[in-house]
């Protein structure tokens, strides 16, 4: 993109990028695909983020409900010393996922809603026309305690809102066969 607008540079190329907006995450993607001549990127769908943040499991964290081990697991409030930290560097989920705990939230598609009764149920982003006024962001941060890095937690933000808690992590379509 010609910069890099993270507030937090010291693990140089192996930081996750920080302070984007959904905007920026958005603007990356259409640049990305453009390049590679596809239309294969994009923001994961929310309950995409979840499915994957959680690995199989259906407890508070990938990893079990022992937010003790949390530490093992993911750089947060009381590990992080206050920044982001290089990515992987701590355990993947059982899929081979890091940092879906911590580090930085991330966004995905979805607008915000409060409640999840009328949500798509088949994984696809939940996007109203016109647009709500807000975005969901997932995962937590190296700034939260550990409640606020728990699978299911979720948070919403306006699509241009920037802080050095926030990335994303992009999601390739595929095709699967004839």
């Amino acid at each position: 993109m010609g910069d890099n607008p993270s507030e937090f540079k010291q693990c140089g190329d192996d930081c996750s990028v920080e302070n984007v907006s959904w905007e920026d995450a958005q603007r990356f993607i259409e640049k990305l695909n453009q390049l590679e001549k596809t239309k294969a990127y994009r923001l994961p769908s929310e309950a995409e983020w979840e499915y994957a943040c959680r690995a199989g499991t259906t407890t508070e964290y990938s990893f079990g409900d022992d937010a003790g081990k949390l530490g093992e697991n993911a750089w947060y409030g009381d590990n992080s010393s206050k920044t982001t930290q290089r990515v992987a560097g701590k355990k993947p989920n059982s899929w081979g996922l890091y940092d879906m705990h911590g580090n930085v939230w991330e966004w995905v598609e979805d607008d915000y809603h409060n409640r999840y009764d009328r949500a798509p149920v088949d994984g696809r982003a939940w996007v109203d026309n016109p647009r709500r006024s807000s975005r969901v962001i997932r995962g937590g941060s190296w700034n939260f305690d550990a409640q606020l890095c728990r699978s299911a937690v979720r948070r919403d933000f306006a699509p241009g809102f920037r802080i050095s808690l926030g990335g994303f992590r992009l999601s390739r379509s595929v095709s699967l066969g004839p």
